[in-house]
């Protein structure tokens, strides 16, 4: 499922283990996001999301479900899966490297593109201006919106009302990276910010319209309940085994 005028996508090179070499790649790889407005109104969102299993603190497998759903009658129209052994440990500022590869895989499974990718993790709202959400978008060249439930970096450009749709920036250093959203009333916002090909106004109000009962968006929800159930799959850990 590559996007029509896509670039070249980065090759194995681009999944390193050594850090110095992923921060030299990330700030690259930075420099090719592009907050531009989407071409039309948003028919279809993909959500994405990712699952472990093995040792509490070193999980040694995985397995990645993206979720496509139709926004006006919220269908799920596709579900797919990629699954392996974790290659790199999780360090923060560094996720994308753990689980990029693993998103791509289910991705490019879909049989339908969808208009937006919504990935749990951070797009520009990180300390290279590339999380997993801008480092997918880069890498497929296509509208990402990083959707995380915890703040990796930036500070709220104000205090947040307690009402569903209030929202603030959030700003690193002298830039405004990203959004905080209240997706519900006095519950704890999300932190929402631009992967790739789409403008923040436009991450704000679709994560805010996929919100209409829980905090998380629905298609964000229904990835998430995907993903758990093929972690405890006995078929898939049998097959991971392996690897």
């Amino acid at each position: 499922m590559a996007a029509q005028g896509a670039k070249e996508k980065p090759g194995p090179q681009a999944w390193p283990t050594d850090l110095k070499e992923a921060a030299r790649i990330q700030k690259e790889l930075a420099g090719r996001v592009v907050s531009e407005r989407l071409a039309g109104e948003p028919r279809t969102v993909a959500a994405v999301d990712s699952g472990f299993w093995g040792p509490p603190r070193r999980p040694t497998h995985m397995v990645t479900g993206v979720v496509l759903y139709r926004i006006a009658d919220r269908t799920v129209l596709e579900r797919r899966y990629a699954y392996g052994r974790v290659r790199v440990p999780y360090v923060p500022g560094y996720l994308s490297f753990r689980e990029a590869p693993s998103v791509i895989e289910a991705v490019e499974k879909l049989s339908q593109r969808p208009d937006v990718f919504l990935i749990d993790g951070q797009g520009i709202a990180h300390p290279r201006f590339l999380g997993i959400a801008a480092h997918v978008g880069v890498v497929l060249d296509y509208p990402t919106i990083g959707c995380a439930k915890s703040r990796l970096v930036g500070q709220p450009a104000g205090e947040l009302p307690p009402e569903r749709g209030s929202h603030v920036d959030l700003v690193y250093g002298e830039r405004v990276v990203g959004a905080v959203v209240r997706t519900r009333d006095r519950v704890k916002p999300l932190y929402v910010s631009i992967g790739n090909r789409i403008t923040l106004a436009e991450c704000i109000e679709l994560v805010l319209a996929l919100s209409p009962r829980y905090r998380l968006p629905e298609p964000a929800r229904l990835a998430h309940r995907y993903v758990t159930e093929l972690a405890k799959d006995p078929s898939i850990r049998r097959n991971t085994a392996s690897l």
